[in-house]
């Protein structure tokens, strides 16, 4: 467990444990103005079958609640110093104060202010970092939030879907979920130490300010390095979902655009060549609709009636 030695820490560390499987995990949520979530997501993990070693909120320019409803949860809070990058600056002053103090049997977990966790999450995680030297990171599984209406059902369908992906093969990650993940501190400093050389981005910083995507840059980044990376069906987490079409385009361009912002920085790779190729795999998609649309709409001029035929409408719903 990382000691109290920095002053910036607010709050009372827990006690020393010790765990069966001889390692300890920090967990930092960034939060800025998070205080409808963050006493949820702090419970979550003071419930986990395997507690974590300490909790850190890292309370990014928080106008709200956040700092006293975190200190209310057990949690410890560190605020930062004039951020103006965002989550990834926000970890990196964190990472920066408590990554060097860790030891080999250290652990950081990166989880979002609006997560919640199953109770089995950490000690899966753990167990599969402790028994398997070439993992230099865990992901876990997101699950949608109830509501939504249809645009929430889809999104809940679309992350059931990329489930059913990795129960086939744990190891088909495509990104460690900034919803909750944890990492090898060892991982964390060698991403800190190729920065600016072999990776992008700012030497001794672990993560890169400039990426729009964090949690996919990190993931492209570890990868670059040779490390392994599993996603198993137990590490589940819930998170929230999208509630209008609006602020799901809004989600899913910034996704994109930091996807792909992310492979012209790191161009054609080993690493990077199935992530080109789901980018391909998206634009045929894209491409596809839009004839279809097409198609459509010049069947419809084009005929002086028409008919419904129940079982090709039944096939455009599953495509929906």
């Amino acid at each position: 467990m990382l000691t109290e030695q920095d002053t910036r820490l607010l709050g009372t560390p827990q006690p020393s444990q010790e765990h069966q499987d001889g390692l300890a995990v920090t967990v930092l949520i960034p939060a800025h103005n998070e205080e409808a979530t963050i006493e949820p997501a702090i419970a979550s993990l003071w419930e986990q079958e395997r507690r974590p070693d300490q909790i850190v909120v890292v309370a990014d320019n928080c106008s709200d609640r956040t700092v006293e409803l975190a200190l209310g949860a057990g949690a410890q809070v560190l605020e930062t110093i004039d951020n103006t990058d965002k989550k990834a600056g926000g970890l990196n002053q964190a990472l920066d104060l408590l990554l060097p103090g860790s030891g080999e049997r250290n652990n950081f977990m990166i989880m979002d202010a609006d997560t919640a966790l199953v109770p089995e999450f950490l000690s899966t995680a753990m167990s599969r970092l402790a028994t398997d030297p070439d993992l230099g990171a865990v992901g876990g599984l997101f699950f949608g939030e109830p509501g939504g209406g249809l645009v929430g059902a889809l999104q809940r369908n679309e992350y059931t879907r990329y489930q059913r992906d990795l129960a086939l093969n744990e190891r088909k990650v495509m990104v460690l979920s900034g919803t909750a993940s944890v990492f090898r501190a060892q991982a964390l400093r060698a991403v800190a130490t190729a920065r600016g050389d072999v990776l992008p981005g700012q030497h001794g910083k672990v993560y890169d300010t400039l990426a729009m995507t964090e949690d996919n840059e990190l993931t492209v980044a570890l990868k670059t390095l040779g490390y392994q990376m599993v996603s198993p069906a137990e590490c589940r987490n819930v998170t929230e979902v999208m509630t209008d079409w609006k602020s799901l385009w809004r989600q899913r361009e910034r996704w994109q655009r930091g996807a792909i912002e992310n492979l012209r920085v790191y161009g054609w790779t080993p690493t990077t060549r199935k992530y080109w190729g789901q980018q391909l795999g998206i634009a045929y998609g894209v491409l596809s609709l839009q004839l279809f649309f097409l198609l459509l709409i010049m069947t419809m001029l084009s005929v002086s009636s028409f008919a419904f035929y129940p079982f090709w409408i039944g096939v455009s719903l599953v495509f929906v």
